[in-house]
């Protein structure tokens, strides 16, 4: 006598930043629909939806969820009769989303969604995720500095973390601080200028005042983090490869409990007067066998700014690499 074996498994889903009542439809009207087309017992606490079931019913129910998610934070809204497409696409072997390229989101900024693009940008969200101090390091325009503002700021929506520290090491590029027009914080602004554009794409402008008045969003000089003890939160180095290397001890040392830092910076734009003196070229050495650190590196093919830029940075790398030939000969 043949006794077929039916698999059950549970899977449970979090909503991370989704709007509960859009999500579940008014009267749960969205559930209904859901729990009408399969018997797979379907159960929301809170934040996460708990699925139990046959295997088949459980994977299909996790992949319409998502999907749910997906349309929601995009479009801003989910309609019944979305809810019922997503449904049948799904059943027809149809995705409007891929099960990678969900679990690569980062954040549903007001703009778009952030996600990582590239092997090297996932695996930069794979090592923040399980890692409390990540180093990215590689050339401009590779999404090292916008993916960390949006990591961080993903933090904070789920509650991670209770506030975002932004610094930068006020060094020029070729000109004198000293002769910039303004007092103290004017001359500083524009240093940390890239980073309120990151905020200001990702956050509305209303609530990223708010954030920033009340200390939830700070934005300061390297040299301002001095004797700091910074707990619960999300705390982010940009251009470090301009921090020297008592200015990279001291920032790396500021992290309390509960919290996470990302340090970010290319080490063939260094403005400091010798290269020896960057603290990012240092600590690779320095910190490169400790646990729960990670460094990720970058290169052209992580470019997503203008595709010139790629262009750029390989010319550049020829020319460089030509006239260490020429030296060397």
């Amino acid at each position: 006598m043949f006794v077929e074996v039916i698999t059950q498994t549970e899977k449970t889903i979090k909503l991370d930043n989704v709007d509960l009542i859009s999500f579940l439809g008014f009267n749960d009207s969205n559930l209904k629909l859901i729990e009408e087309r399969f018997s797979a017992n379907i159960t929301v606490r809170g934040d996460t939806v708990y699925l139990q079931g046959v295997q088949e019913e459980v994977e299909a129910l996790e992949k319409i969820l998502k999907e749910m998610i997906f349309v929601l934070n995009t479009s801003g809204k989910l309609q019944p009769n979305d809810v019922s497409t997503i449904i049948d696409l799904t059943l027809q072997g149809k995705e409007i989303i891929s099960d990678n390229e969900y679990d690569n989101i980062v954040l549903y900024s007001k703009k778009e969604v952030i996600k990582a693009k590239t092997p090297n940008q996932v695996k930069y969200w794979q090592s923040v995720k399980n890692n409390d101090i990540c180093f990215a390091i590689g050339p401009a325009g590779t999404g090292k500095t916008y993916l960390a503002v949006a990591f961080a700021i993903a933090a904070l929506k789920k509650g991670i973390v209770k506030r975002i520290i932004l610094a930068r090491p006020a060094v020029e590029a070729g000109e004198s601080l000293g002769f910039l027009p303004g007092d103290l914080r004017e001359k500083i602004d524009p240093y940390l200028r890239p980073l309120f554009d990151a905020l200001q794409d990702m956050l509305p402008s209303e609530q990223l005042r708010s954030y920033i008045e009340k200390g939830v969003i700070e934005i300061v000089p390297l040299a301002y983090m001095r004797g700091r003890t910074l707990n619960n939160a999300y705390v982010i180095l940009d251009e470090a490869q301009n921090a020297t290397q008592m200015q990279m001890k001291m920032f790396l040392t500021r992290l309390g409990p509960n919290s996470k830092s990302i340090i970010t910076g290319d080490i063939t734009q260094v403005d400091l007067p010798s290269l020896s003196q960057s603290g990012l070229i240092q600590v690779r050495d320095v910190l490169k066998d400790v646990d729960g650190v990670a460094f990720v590196y970058f290169d052209k093919n992580d470019v997503v700014r203008h595709k010139l830029v790629k262009d750029i940075i390989d010319a550049y790398e020829k020319h460089f690499n030509g006239n260490s030939k020429k030296n060397s000969e």
